[in-house]
């Protein structure tokens, strides 16, 4: 017969089995595209494979820093995405607060279209958004990208906040008001600090979304290149069949190692935020 202690340990080792395959089947596409990066181009397809390169070198991403300009399309990624974030908090926040606080038929309807655009594909908008940017102007520059990831986050964000702050008793921000405080006071001193692990939460998945978009910035933009469209302007080797894996392999760690450090230091932050949030109050 099968001893207790046996019952016990099995449901434990079958969890961190499990475990161990799930992390396996995650981690090694991560770790074979890291040492690609690293790995000279006359390398990558010897065989037998190698789990780590016989003569390791960075002239993959001195190559990306020197002719195809990482740089500048780091610096590009950063204030597109940056400002995208930190005025798509601000705008947010406000909205978030308008819907929590705030009970008439004309907002649950204007709350109903926002969630419903989450639905919409981004290719059935393509066309009619570039022709309304080129008539503005809008057609390859920063603001028209901005405003555009701006678009793309706001409904997330404001359906994160507003389930946060229905759980947050409006008595509170009564009191700061017969203390004295006045609405913006009120909403700064009182509202804010209890919305941080929301706002943190937000501010995470939109950094991670922003970065992974590909579709916006490959569409309404020419000369403006970002990290996540920069994969696609990689030179070719000898031919036109020859694709420059070891070139392939650096930008996409480039991509995604700020990634996996923002996960790794953030994900309490980002299942709590998103439990705590999701829920509808």
């Amino acid at each position: 017969m099968v001893s207790n202690r046996s019952r016990r340990l099995f449901p434990v080792l079958l969890m961190w089995g499990l475990a161990a395959i799930v992390a396996f089947l995650i981690l090694f596409p991560l770790w074979w595209i890291f040492i690609s990066s690293i790995t000279p181009a006359g390398e990558l397809f010897a065989k037998p494979l190698k789990y780590w390169p016989a003569h390791p070198t960075l002239d993959s991403y001195r190559f990306l820093i020197e002719n195809v300009g990482l740089l500048a399309k780091i610096r590009d990624t950063l204030i597109i995405v940056g400002l995208s974030i930190l005025i798509g908090m601000i705008v947010s926040v406000m909205a978030a607060f308008s819907f929590s606080r705030f009970r008439s038929k004309g907002l649950s309807l204007a709350v109903a279209f926002l969630l419903a655009s989450m639905l919409i594909p981004d290719v059935v908008t393509a066309r009619p958004l570039y022709d309304f940017l080129r008539y503005v102007h809008l057609y390859d520059t920063y603001a028209g990208l901005i405003v555009l990831y701006i678009s793309g986050i706001l409904p997330f964000s404001i359906l994160i906040l507003q389930n946060y702050l229905n759980d947050i008793p409006v008595s509170i921000e009564e009191s700061a008001s017969i203390d004295g405080c006045g609405f913006l006071q009120s909403m700064y001193y009182v509202t804010l600090p209890l919305l941080r692990p929301a706002l943190a939460t937000v501010c995470i998945v939109n950094f991670i979304t922003c970065l992974n978009n590909f579709f916006t910035p490959l569409f309404y933009s020419n000369g403006i290149s970002v990290l996540s469209t920069a994969i696609t302007q990689l030179p070719l080797r000898d031919n036109m069949y020859a694709v420059p894996w070891d070139l392939v392999s650096a930008m996409g760690w480039i991509i995604i190692l700020p990634i996996i450090v923002f996960v790794a230091f953030f994900q309490r932050q980002i299942m709590e935020g998103i439990m705590a949030g999701g829920v509808k109050g």
